[in-house]
């Protein structure tokens, strides 16, 4: 299939449920609709601006609340597993789940046999455990993931990254890890699907929350292991020939796209979406660092124009906006990113800062300023805050964007 650039565009943000935006019934049956559709929600602890999977449902589910999502998981109807990175999964597909080609975990458990198995033992016997439960063992700082880390916390993530346990519950940073025989009802844990399945699967998966991906990216496919045969794992033929064979099997569909670089694809059933996708209505959302939409950085700059990176990890000096920059989407374009801090305490919303796209004016922009005021009256609601300030700075768009929960 040949696609030309705008219907691309209105195809991604149709199927991301983000046309319009908040637009999935409320409660916990659209939490829910929303993980069937994106199959997996990457998790992300920081909270200055909302949770990053709290920050992806707000964005599609009508007045979402936190607490929808967190009587799901703690109903084990969601369950974290490694996916693109760590992520909410249903608990239904966690069999799929289980396997991480990631060599740290491996490495870790490996160098580190006797302390893992101390750490499994006192599990077993004694239930959840965090890292603080155990005495800080001198000099054992590991690396994982290129940061030293004590090594009893290291070994009970890799036992969750390898499926061996499984996060009980959180107390903010604090994380609980148990049996994973204990956590899921017995029929999902004791389902076995061969390596090449799950592989096959998580491959689907990223194709399947995102909706037009090509085949490049180690940040979109890792953990998925390489893209060719790996002699380690002859059970996995790689990621290429998994490829191919959801091509031949008709799962996905090659296209083509108007600007792009490469192949990309779609899924066999949003085949007949992405001939005739409508138009999007007058809507914003405030997407977050690891919203599936922006995967792709590549794919914002050729089909978009839009170049965006997330500066957490850049020098403060280096940075050209701030370090958790929202993307603005207006109906199927990026027009802006937004800086906003949620303030618990004094239950209020801080704007730190506003940019817009050069080729974008938020004046002339037909519905934007109703539309921009409604995102941000929902992204009020959101944070449980009853007033908006704004930086000194930018006393237009506050008296543009006057509004109230």
């Amino acid at each position: 299939m040949d696609v030309a650039a705008d219907v691309a565009r209105r195809f991604l943000v149709t199927r991301q449920m983000l046309a319009p935006a908040r637009s999935v019934e409320g409660g916990s049956d659209g939490v829910l609709e929303v993980f069937r559709r994106l199959g997996s929600i990457q998790f992300d602890p920081l909270s200055v601006a909302g949770r990053n999977h709290d920050l992806v449902l707000h964005a599609r589910v009508a007045g979402y609340d936190p607490a929808w999502c967190d009587a799901l998981y703690q109903r084990r109807e969601l369950f974290e597993a490694y996916n693109k990175g760590l992520s909410l999964v249903l608990t239904s597909e966690f069999p799929w789940f289980r396997a991480n080609l990631g060599v740290s975990s491996r490495r870790i458990l490996a160098e580190h046999a006797d302390v893992a198995e101390q750490v499994l033992e006192r599990v077993r016997a004694e239930g959840p455990l965090s890292a603080l439960d155990f005495e800080r063992r001198r000099g054992s700082a590991v690396d994982w993931f290129g940061a030293p880390t004590n090594v009893v916390r290291a070994v009970l993530e890799a036992y969750a990254a390898t499926g061996v346990l499984g996060l009980a519950r959180r107390d903010g940073n604090r994380r609980s890890y148990d049996l994973i025989e204990r956590l899921l009802p017995p029929g999902i844990v004791a389902r076995k699907i061969p390596l090449r399945e799950q592989i096959r699967h998580k491959l689907l998966s990223r194709y399947r929350a995102h909706g037009l991906l090509g085949i490049g990216g180690a940040d979109i496919f890792g953990g998925i292991g390489v893209a060719k045969p790996d002699p380690e794992r002859p059970e996995h033929p790689g990621r290429t020939a998994l490829r191919e064979e959801l091509v031949e099997q008709g799962e996905l569909v090659p296209v083509s796209v108007e600007g792009v670089r490469g192949r990309r694809f779609v899924l066999r059933e949003e085949v007949e979406l992405l001939n005739a996708p409508p138009e999007p209505p007058l809507s914003v959302a405030f997407l977050p660092p690891f919203d599936p939409l922006v995967w792709d950085r590549g794919l914002l700059g050729s089909l978009f124009g839009f170049d965006y990176v997330w500066e957490l990890f850049v020098p403060p000096a280096r940075r050209r906006w701030g370090w958790y920059v929202l993307p603005i989407l207006f109906r199927d374009r990026f027009v802006g990113r937004i800086e906003p801090r949620i303030d618990r305490v004094r239950g209020s919303v801080r704007v730190l800062n506003l940019w817009w796209e050069d080729s974008f004016d938020p004046r002339r922009a037909e519905g934007f300023v109703d539309a921009m005021q409604a995102a941000l009256r929902a992204y009020l609601l959101f944070a449980s805050a009853s007033r908006l300030e704004w930086a000194p700075h930018l006393g237009m768009e506050r008296r543009r964007f006057l509004t109230r929960p």
